[in-house]
């Protein structure tokens, strides 16, 4: 069995949790939604830019240099979410492709949720980004984490490297005196540059209509990165329906979210009782080697903290939890 980055065995208990140690392809369904397969993978690094060439290319976004290349936007690339309520899970008399995991409890497909304000990245964390993190630190990392384009979702990157770059530019952006104003607002009031939740992230997907992509109820692949051979850059597709304005919820990488499995119905508090545990941590949005089904806001993964993999990223999120 794959324990931590394939590093050796470790048992979970549960022969459910184990199957979703490796992360290597998905075979089949299980009663967490899907299957993986435990073989580790071979290395694979992506070393050139993936063109896509089609009618959905979009300007690819500029990053600041002078600020740890994150988007030359007005919030660095945070997006705000507003509060309010939104529909999580899946109706599969709406989506045919819906898993069981998805539906919010026995008899009730979805669950209505109040979410209070947050923001979100607009794009997944690049190459040139997480570097940045690792020149400044010295934080060790996997040797095939800065490969590929400066521009392309980081990938090979565990839960604790993620928590790890996002506690990095918390600081960062706290000391730095050029931190937009919003921004350097919300840190002073407590909020904290994290992964999101689960709710959090997938409400930024879908908006408040309930759609099963975040640019509508029909699959799209001018519109996201998925069923292909490797990453691609962020935001190198035009997604004008998307919610929020937000790139590569679908496809890409799959993104590490702050919330341990659990099933739903969704609690917040599972997000912040019992983390020492051992557990799976759920992740969002599908990667680039997926199927439709699992480019959909919202399917749920979930993989082992120590996992590593070319198809596993993460985006940040600014919040109050």
């Amino acid at each position: 069995m794959i324990g931590r980055d394939g590093a050796g065995s470790r048992s979970t208990g549960s022969a459910a949790r184990a199957t979703l140690f490796g992360l290597v392809g998905i075979v089949g369904t299980s009663a967490f939604g899907w299957a993986l397969a435990l073989e580790p993978i071979s290395p694979r690094p992506v070393t050139g830019r993936q063109t896509l060439q089609r009618p959905g290319v979009a300007t690819p976004p500029a990053f600041r240099e002078d600020a740890w290349h994150l988007p030359d936007e007005p919030l660095l690339g945070f997006v705000e979410i507003p509060a309010g309520a939104f529909l999580m899970g899946s109706d599969p008399s709406v989506d045919p492709m819906a898993f069981e995991t998805e539906q919010w409890a026995p008899g009730q497909t979805r669950g209505t949720l109040e979410v209070p304000t947050f923001y979100i990245g607009r794009y997944e964390v690049t190459v040139a980004q997480f570097e940045a993190f690792v020149e400044d630190t010295g934080f060790a990392v996997d040797p095939r984490t800065l490969t590929g384009a400066a521009d392309y979702p980081v990938a090979f990157v565990s839960w604790p490297d993620a928590l790890a770059y996002a506690r990095w530019l918390e600081s960062r952006l706290r000391d730095w005196p050029d931190t937009p104003a919003e921004l350097s607002r919300r840190l002073a009031q407590g909020w904290r540059v994290s992964l999101p939740s689960e709710a959090e992230w997938e409400k930024a997907a879908r908006g408040t209509d309930g759609r099963i992509f975040p640019w509508g109820n029909a699959p799209g692949r001018d519109r996201a990165n998925y069923a292909r051979a490797g990453r691609a850059s962020v935001g190198s597709l035009r997604c004008v329906e998307c919610a929020h304005g937000l790139s590569d919820m679908s496809g890409n990488v799959w993104e590490w979210t702050r919330s341990p499995y659990q099933p739903y119905p969704y609690d917040e508090t599972d997000d912040r009782e019992n983390l020492e545990e051992d557990a799976l941590w759920v992740m969002r949005g599908g990667g680039y080697n997926d199927t439709e089904q699992n480019a959909r806001a919202a399917v749920r993964g979930a993989a082992d903290p120590g996992v590593r993999r070319e198809f596993i990223g993460f985006r940040l999120a600014l919040t109050s939890f």
